[in-house]
């Protein structure tokens, strides 16, 4: 065996450890110009700006003093308040009418909606009777045809309705609410079966074993485990019925029955110039029940929309 010599150098004690390669080349990587990740701040910069424009422009023209469309501008120059109060004391235009009607079909409707498709759900999910997958498919085949294709078939009914049930035929709030109750049932219940899948099945044979009949299973022990997602649901109906147009400007004639949306447009095509600023003023009061929804349902709307999504 070969033995150091004298002329052999002793290792250094002090000398650096060598540096890993793969050490080595995420130092470079780093050290590179990231040149091309600016392009998509700039395009995230232009989204932003493109979904802010209606937004500020209508901001502007509600606190426009002028109050007129050929006065506004995306930047204010002036700021009051007279839109506001010119639309709040206005007789022609009963706002705050047109508001009660909106939170009276879209509270109700949503409610409504919400029990009507947890109910159909959970038939669906956890009950088995004959015709129950071909109502299913008949219920997803139904969402393939466009509403407007009933709306003739609506007017005609509701309008022979209202000669012997005045109370909710045409031009009423609850005959309006009564369509908009017809069409419960559809995408909301398969988003509400998914999510009855999910929760054991042998919570409910415990509970018969306990005694307990379907309807207890499905008020005091089933409602409360889906909780996020009727959340999500509740607020996927509130947003559609607060802001649905088309089938309520045809139902809702007479202005005090008129909801805020379609009492808006009427006043808008009344004179668009004149008053576009208190259309404006009235279109930012009109946003704040939608939002203060999502904040106050955030953290169940989270949690109903991923739900599934790790198992």
């Amino acid at each position: 065996m070969t033995q150091p010599t004298a002329e052999t150098p002793a290792a250094d004690a002090n000398a650096p450890a060598p540096v890993p390669e793969s050490k080595k080349a995420a130092a470079s990587a780093v050290s590179k110009p990231r040149s091309g990740v600016w392009w998509r701040h700039a395009l995230a910069i232009v989204a932003l700006v493109w979904a802010l424009f209606p937004v500020m422009f209508i901001l502007s023209a509600a606190l426009n003093p002028a109050g007129t469309l050929s006065a506004s501008s995306p930047i204010p120059q002036h700021f009051s308040g007279k839109n506001f109060s010119d639309l709040f004391a206005s007789t022609t235009f009963p706002f705050w009418t047109w508001f009660r009607n909106s939170l009276i079909v879209a509270g109700l409707g949503t409610v409504f909606q919400v029990f009507i498709g947890a109910a159909a759900a959970y038939a669906f999910s956890r009950l088995r009777w004959s015709g129950r997958r071909p109502g299913l498919m008949g219920l997803l085949l139904a969402q393939m045809f466009p509403a407007l294709l009933a709306f003739p078939a609506l007017y005609v009914m509701f309008l022979r309705i209202g000669e012997v049930l005045p109370a909710v035929g045409l031009n009423t709030l609850w005959g309006l609410l009564l369509v908009y109750l017809g069409g419960a049932m559809g995408a909301n219940v398969w988003l509400l079966k998914g999510y009855f899948d999910t929760i054991p099945k042998e919570m409910d044979e415990a509970a018969k074993m306990d005694g307990a009949s379907h309807a207890r299973i499905f008020f005091t022990m089933t409602l409360r485990l889906v909780a996020p997602i009727l959340a999500t649901v509740g607020i996927l109906a509130f947003v559609m019925l607060w802001g649905e147009f088309l089938l309520a400007s045809i139902f809702l004639l007479d202005q005090d029955q008129r909801t805020l949306g379609v009492g808006l447009y009427s006043l808008n095509m009344a004179d668009r110039n004149r008053y576009f600023g208190m259309f404006s003023a009235g279109a930012l009061v009109a946003s704040i029940p939608p939002v203060l929804v999502y904040l106050s349902l955030q953290k169940q709307l989270i949690g109903g929309l991923t739900s599934g999504a790790v198992k």
